[in-house]
């Protein structure tokens, strides 16, 4: 009786021709670009503000912003606390603050890529991209 395994394995033995294509990139298009550099972007935005959440919270529990506190405050003989300025909304949006402008900074960079291969294509031809199917 043959099994599922069985017919996988005689598959894979025997040689197929993998016919091979060569093409060339010529064209990016410019609101695919845009869309998946944004993509990316809130992506990125969205593992900006949960990793800055998760080592808050491990500086917190470890007691590391205590400790840097009261350096700061021995230092400064109790005018300065570094408490006023690390509370959990103040990092949360700074950190959002700074995704935000991420999203923009990669969305705009995704565009400007895709406009400058656009004309990099005119004078090297485009990139040539080998594909192959089994």
């Amino acid at each position: 009786m043959s099994t599922v395994a069985d017919k996988l394995a005689k598959k894979s033995t025997s040689k197929t021709s993998a016919k091979q294509v060569r093409l060339r990139l010529v064209y990016v298009d410019f609101w695919s670009a845009v869309k998946l550099s944004f993509l990316a972007a809130v992506a990125l935005a969205i593992v900006t503000v949960v990793a800055t959440f998760l080592v808050f919270m491990v500086l917190t529990t470890t007691g590391l912003i205590d400790r840097v506190d009261e350096l700061f405050v021995a230092f400064s003989n109790g005018d300065f606390s570094i408490k006023q300025f690390l509370g959990l909304s103040q990092v949360m949006a700074f950190s959002a603050i700074v995704a935000i402008l991420n999203l923009v900074v990669i969305t705009v960079l995704g565009a400007v890529v895709a406009g400058i291969y656009n004309v990099m294509v005119k004078v090297t031809g485009g990139l040539l991209v080998g594909f192959t199917s089994n």
